[in-house]
């Protein structure tokens, strides 16, 4: 039982302190510290009451109480302390001194003045509540009193000589008799001579100011020279450490002074850090539109607040606040500071819940900037929780919609099971190249289909490849056909000799009189291409193994898929609507009574310009002054802002889709081989040829 009465309250504390890297703040050890349960970081201020004098113990007393009691976002943050005869331990949230954190900056180039404006802000806010809410004055305040968080959050500490405006300051020593080298920081005037009681804070808060941009403070005299004090700060800081004490400002008034238009703490910074602190409060409008604004600004925007404070409120504003698609685009530029594992545990979840969204919004945006998170999510998590919902897209009544899923498979294919791949994915692309209204998806399915024919099992390719491309070339968007005979030709390590002769190049010889001469000037480089592999087996028979080695060639796997992934979705504007805008007068004819592709009559689809963003608006009205002169085929896109208001489609049943023989999408059973995936072959794209550079995938 006496042992129980003798245990050291010490060796019971819940927190660990971590001897390397100790650093002296006045009469406190600063150390490093983590929760014993929970390893969660802290930082902790010990003093010992054997190495200290009798002055410093009243003060480390004094200072445990107000840290414990006053709490304010812009004072360090009390988390737990334990006081004994022998020490005092203080612990708080994980700091860094002011004067570190400066150098470290200073290594880097230099703190900002966007992260200087809003650390003094702070700064000056904690001494307005002292001042005017708790009727306290500091009687400390330097750069060895201030502390930054890890999101770059200057607080308030150095608590240790606090006293009240109503009492005696000299029932506490002052900084000086604990440490001569302070008195250069007191005011020039004595305490009798007049003026607030404040105005010694105030004085110290100019000679903080002095240091922060010039470094230490040699004497008092140096505050004379600005130096590199900035031009909006020189008035404001002029009236802080002026000769006569009762013209120096409140601190509330000073703050208001920098705040106003011009002012040093004016600016998109201190802006956005003022509605993240209100954030809770503010309507759903205000805050999408704080989004929207946000992601101009976070390029500027120290890397330590965009981690440790911006994308909690992210993420936060996902969850619970509805937020929507409009987070996504501040949500990726975040997540370029974030290591691998960080991006996997905070950021995958949410992006992985998105795609179950039913705002279509959120989903083309998500397609769009797919890139960015595609390296990051595994293989399980694509063929269970993302593909499924993706796949909708193919159906989707909108153009842009169907347009970007399309693109998106280049880069989720090297993810794809047996499955997903060369069935689901497959049933897909048939069913859009053959019944899709706009011709430019229908070219695209066919250039994503090249792309991503090295991840097909060997069987699936032989079935599907050829087929696929002879649709193409009589489809009656020339672009589409020119399409499919670029995706011969890159294609063509995946045919025997025999296809080549027999079903590929009398395909080929038909487009050398297509009425768009880049298609027959492409028929033609790839019928010279195949008739040169034919008279190379023919001169040479024993070479037919080496060139068809690749004919029966396993799939490829997705491990170098950030090499091929740079044409990705690079931005917002649709593929779709450039196409039809740019395409000449009379360039796709009506199709055959035989053509495969089914085209819808005029108008078929509905726009609204109304509500919609600029760019959108001139895609739609481009369309609409051309339609007279094109074809049925160059149909408007609906309008954007409805989708959320529209149920996403379901997949028609593929067995009601026409086929014949020779059609791709015929047969949709299961192949025998294994699919695996590896790296990707030749890439292919129509970028090279006379079609506009950005029109295609």
């Amino acid at each position: 039982m006496w042992s129980f009465f003798a245990r050291d309250p010490i060796r019971d504390f819940n927190y660990e302190i971590i001897p390397e890297n100790q650093e002296r703040s006045g009469i406190w050890t600063l150390s490093r510290g983590k929760r014993k349960t929970t390893c969660e970081p802290v930082s902790v201020f010990v003093y010992e009451v054997s190495q200290g004098t009798e002055e410093q113990t009243q003060l480390a007393k004094a200072a445990f109480k107000r840290t414990k009691t006053l709490r304010h976002p812009n004072i360090l943050s009390y988390v737990d302390g334990l006081e004994t005869e022998k020490s005092l331990y203080i612990v708080t949230e994980p700091v860094t001194p002011l004067a570190a954190h400066l150098k470290v900056q200073a290594e880097k180039g230099g703190a900002s003045d966007l992260e200087v404006s809003w650390g003094l802000h702070q700064i000056v806010k904690a001494l307005s509540f002292l001042v005017n809410d708790c009727h306290l004055l500091h009687n400390n305040l330097g750069m060895w009193a201030i502390f930054v968080d890890r999101a770059g959050e200057w607080k308030l500490g150095g608590l240790d000589h606090v006293t009240s405006d109503q009492e005696d300051s000299s029932s506490l020593p002052p900084p000086k008799v604990i440490n001569t080298d302070l008195e250069k920081y007191d005011p020039p005037e004595s305490p009798s001579s007049g003026g607030e009681k404040w105005t010694g804070d105030v004085w110290r808060l100019g000679c903080l100011i002095w240091e922060v941009f010039n470094g230490p403070l040699p004497r008092a005299a140096s505050l004379r020279s600005i130096g590199k004090i900035p031009k909006q700060l020189v008035q404001h800081y002029c009236e802080l450490v002026g000769a006569n004490p009762k013209v120096r400002p409140n601190p509330a008034r000073f703050l208001l002074n920098c705040r106003s238009p011009g002012g040093f703490m004016n600016n998109s910074f201190v802006e956005s850090n003022l509605f993240l602190e209100e954030i809770q409060i503010k309507e759903t409008a205000e805050k999408q539109q704080f989004f929207q604004d946000l992601s101009e600004n976070l390029d500027s925007f120290p890397e330590d607040f965009c981690k440790h404070k911006v994308l909690p409120q992210l993420l936060t504003a996902f969850e619970f606040g509805n937020a929507g698609a409009v987070v996504l685009t501040p949500l990726f530029k975040v997540g370029k500071y974030l290591s691998a594992e960080e991006y996997q545990q905070k950021i995958i979840p949410v992006i992985v819940k998105m795609f179950s969204s039913t705002d279509r919004a959120m989903r083309i945006r998500l397609l769009q900037q797919m890139e960015q998170f595609i390296q990051y999510l595994n293989e399980a998590a694509v063929n269970s929780q993302i593909f499924p919902h993706v796949v909708h897209g193919f159906t989707d009544t909108n153009p842009a919609i169907r347009e970007q899923t399309v693109k998106s498979m280049l880069l989720l294919a090297p993810k794809l099971n047996e499955t997903n791949l060369n069935q689901e994915l497959m049933r897909h692309f048939a069913r859009l190249q053959a019944r899709d209204d706009q011709g430019p998806i229908r070219c695209n399915t066919t250039v994503c289909l090249g792309k991503i024919a090295s991840y097909l099992n060997a069987g699936m390719r032989q079935r599907v490849l050829i087929s696929a491309f002879s649709r193409a070339t009589k489809d009656p968007f020339p672009a589409s056909r020119a399409a499919g005979v670029l995706g011969f030709a890159a294609t063509h390590q995946f045919y025997s000799v025999t296809e080549s002769a027999s079903r590929i190049l009398p395909t080929l010889c038909t487009l050398t009189v297509d009425p768009d001469k880049n298609v027959r000037d492409q028929a033609f480089k790839a019928i010279k291409s195949f008739l040169s592999k034919l008279e190379t087996i023919s001169e040479d028979p024993s070479k037919l193994a080496e060139i068809e080695k690749d004919v029966t060639m396993s799939a490829q796997t997705g491990g170098s898929a950030a090499t091929w992934a740079g044409w990705a979705v690079t931005g917002v504007s649709s593929l779709t609507s450039k196409l039809i805008r740019n395409a000449p007068a009379g360039s796709e004819p009506q199709p055959a009574e035989n053509s495969p592709t089914p085209q819808p009559t005029a108008g078929s689809v509905t726009t609204n310009t109304a509500g919609k963003d600029p760019e959108t608006r001139t895609q739609t009205s481009s369309a609409r002054g051309i339609q007279s002169e094109m074809s049925n085929e160059e149909t408007a896109e609906p309008d954007g802002d409805r989708w959320e208001d529209e149920d996403w489609g379901s997949l028609e049943d593929p067995e009601k889709v026409q086929t014949d023989p020779d059609d791709w999408h015929s047969d949709w059973s299961a192949v025998s081989s294994t699919h695996k995936k590896s790296n990707v072959g030749d890439i292919w794209t129509l970028r090279d040829h006379h079609y506009p550079p950005d029109l295609f995938i």
